[in-house]
């Protein structure tokens, strides 16, 4: 049994169908997902979840399209069903949406049901400066793999600052100040008042993503009423509306490149479980950065890509490892990793080099493998 939601506005060629099973609930989703659908389907899938549906299955098989504000859905409705035990499945979801799932992280966070179609292609959002990305279908498949351009990285930069937005509770917007060729500007925000925000600090030389940007490590403002670090930037702040800060550093070949900030109108709302979020969004764009190439020098480029990927692979091998011998779920493992990382200020990377090397059997001496006794 199931019911069609009647569309808002003028998008007749956007259609949700709701249908109830003993299983949970389908929601069939057609046309396009974008600014002004998005909050439609969010509104539809939220009130399923009010209703205690715990199981909920989005059809995308007739998508034509989807942007970040749809993929911010998705994070939104996965955030909300898994503290409560639920689950969120995709069904034949795009090819491409597939692809930018992965490269912002996404995928963990939901099931997916049978092969990918090929049909749909997401188009990206405008960024703030209202330029569009260019030709998106040929050119973001090569996002994590070779070199890219600032418009391809950009586009995926903004996928993690609205699944950033949408899963770090507290967080009213989030953006990204990158450092290109010795200057520092918003490649990525969610609103007006971010971008504000960030140019307030470059105005002024002074605030936390300045900071995070360049010393690499993260700053924290929990309530600005009471900050004395940057007397210049905070009176801004505050006349925005803005009052706790959190900004941690992207890094490229080991280096700082810019950072993640989130801003929040409420004071001391960001704990440690939100400076973990933020954290695993910086990683995402640490990762979209290094494996884009992205303020890598070209003759530096030799190598990089294939030790990014053996630098994620042992991360995932570390998390393994951590899931079989103490019981935990992949989020979990994950999480021990990242806390034994802020303990120690050691990279992820040398973390999950030595939980490799812990699950490893000890080398037999070398007179055994010569062919030797060992004992003589």
């Amino acid at each position: 049994m199931g019911h069609a939601v009647t569309p808002l506005g003028f998008r007749p060629d956007f259609r949700i169908t709701v249908a109830y099973s003993a299983d949970g609930v389908t929601v069939k989703v057609a046309g396009e997902v974008d600014l002004a659908t998005a909050p439609e389907l969010g509104g539809v899938v939220d009130g399923e979840i009010d209703r205690g549906l715990l199981a909920l299955v989005l059809d995308l098989a007739e998508l034509e399209f989807i942007d970040a504000r749809g993929l911010a859905v998705i994070a939104h409705s996965s955030g909300r069903l898994r503290p409560l035990g639920g689950h969120i499945t995709l069904r034949s979801p795009p090819a491409m949406l597939v692809r930018m799932m992965d490269i912002t992280g996404l995928t963990a966070a939901v099931r997916l049901e049978s092969e990918p179609s090929s049909q749909a292609i997401p188009r990206q959002t405008p960024n703030w400066s209202g330029d569009r990305v260019s030709d998106p279908a040929s050119h973001l498949w090569r996002v994590t793999s070779v070199p890219a351009a600032n418009d391809v990285v950009d586009s995926a930069l903004r996928l993690v600052v609205a699944l950033a937005t949408a899963t770090v509770e507290g967080a009213d917007g989030v953006s990204v100040t990158l450092n290109r060729q010795g200057r520092l500007s918003t490649v990525a925000a969610s609103d007006q008042t971010v971008l504000d925000m960030d140019g307030d600090q470059y105005a002024t030389g002074e605030g936390p993503c300045l900071d995070a940007s360049f010393e690499g490590r993260p700053f924290h403002a929990p309530s600005l009423a009471y900050e004395s670090r940057w007397p210049a930037f905070t009176p801004r702040a505050l006349g925005r509306g803005i009052n706790s800060i959190l900004s941690t550093p992207l890094m490229a070949e080991d280096m700082p490149v810019g950072a993640l900030n989130v801003y929040s109108r409420t004071a001391s709302v960001f704990a440690e479980k939100e400076e973990q979020l933020a954290s695993i969004f910086a990683v995402e764009a640490s990762i979209i950065l290094r494996d884009a190439g992205a303020a890598v020098p070209e003759h530096a480029l030799d190598g990089r890509l294939a030790e990014a990927l053996q630098i994620r692979e042992a991360i995932s091998q570390a998390q393994g490892a951590i899931m079989a011998r103490d019981g935990l779920s992949s989020d979990d493992a994950y999480t021990t990793l990242w806390r034994l990382s802020r303990r120690s200020g050691r990279p992820l990377r040398e973390l999950a080099a030595d939980v490799i090397a812990s699950t490893q059997p000890a080398p037999l001496p070398e007179t055994a493998i010569d062919g030797g006794d060992p004992f003589e």
